[in-house]
């Protein structure tokens, strides 16, 4: 498989030529995307940088972490590659582990990979803790919004995709700014793509991240709120109807009426002051213990139900299995 690296450049002039240096011979093409950096770093690269898989591309316009990386996906999958790699400029993710994380896609069992720096309990240590309390948050919302449940770190920025999957993705569809990996995400669940995570240490070192939390808190919140809604309308009631649609519509009915019923009771109590009889409460109380019933039935199904088969084997298999199937031919028998 030919692969290729996509490399956003925005404030990493400093920092960027040792990526460049470090990516190994196994990468056939790499793509330098200036995104309207302030600091000139194509016009840099081009002058330091004597590599001859080396690509530099402007934009005329700042379009985000997630615009430039799309610009190169579209290069990528221009030239004919068969795996895109992604990493970031500031020198946080080793290239020399490329051929590690895309492992998982050569074998034909992910679609995407993309790092994890939560594996190791020694390495968590050197991560700041508001950025280990703030992935932990959106790991959790990514869950929920994605449908991906056995994965973490979402906005981990080291990742592998498959041109198969590439392909089917809307890119119009996806988040250009820093919800870009999240969005991704979310979008590789619509096409059920398999995705894995692939155990790294992230390098912290004098860079200064221009994410700036309480910029977006707010937005990603709307965002993931409107993603799983969209998501489980879409997966359990358009898609689909199933056990677990029945599950999550007696769930919602339930729990409506016992928060209606019982605050119109509690409404109704306090302003004539005669407590609730016992049956009353129960009337309230019970739809809600159903509710939550309910809901856990529809969560078990939703945890089981990420996609297992990689979008990848649709093109691949088509080579290989013949090959295999003749392999397992059983000899003809003779006299």
């Amino acid at each position: 498989m030919r692969v290729a690296v996509v490399i956003p450049c925005f404030k990493v002039k400093s920092l960027v030529l040792p990526v460049l240096a470090a990516i190994g011979d196994e990468v056939e093409a790499i793509y330098a995307i200036d995104d309207c950096c302030p600091e000139g770093s194509g016009a840099f690269i081009e002058e330091n940088c004597a590599d001859p898989r080396l690509t530099v591309h402007r934009h005329e316009k700042n379009k985000g972490v997630g615009g430039a990386i799309m610009t190169g996906y579209g290069l990528a999958l221009g030239d004919g590659m068969d795996i895109i790699v992604k990493v970031d400029g500031d020198g946080q993710m080793d290239p020399a582990l490329i051929s590690e994380l895309i492992r998982h896609i050569v074998n034909l069992d992910a679609d995407y990979v993309k790092g994890n720096r939560f594996y190791s309990l020694y390495d968590v240590h050197s991560m700041p803790p508001v950025r280990l309390f703030g992935n932990a948050v959106l790991s959790f919302m990514t869950k929920i919004s994605s449908g991906y449940w056995r994965i973490f770190d979402p906005t981990n920025g080291f990742t592998a995709i498959s041109a198969i999957a590439a392909k089917r993705l809307n890119f119009e569809n996806i988040s250009e700014r820093y919800f870009f990996e999240t969005d991704m995400l979310i979008n590789l669940g619509g096409i059920r793509a398999v995705v894995h995570d692939f155990p790294m240490q992230a390098v912290y070192a004098d860079e200064e991240s221009n994410l700036k939390v309480r910029d977006i808190a707010v937005s990603f919140l709307i965002k993931h709120v409107k993603a799983s809604v969209r998501r489980i309308f879409y997966t359990y009631f358009l898609r689909d109807f199933s056990v677990a649609s029945v599950n999550l519509f007696f769930s919602i009915l339930f729990g409506l009426f016992g928060m209606i019923f019982g605050a119109i009771e509690w409404s109704h109590s306090i302003q004539t002051g005669i407590p609730a009889s016992t049956g009353t409460v129960m009337i309230a109380v019970l739809p809600i213990i159903l509710s939550v019933q309910f809901f856990i039935a529809f969560l078990s199904h939703d945890i089981g139900n990420e996609p297992t088969v990689p979008l990848i084997r649709s093109k691949y298999d088509r080579v290989l299995l013949p090959k295999a199937s003749e392999r397992l031919k059983a000899p003809e028998r003779t006299g």
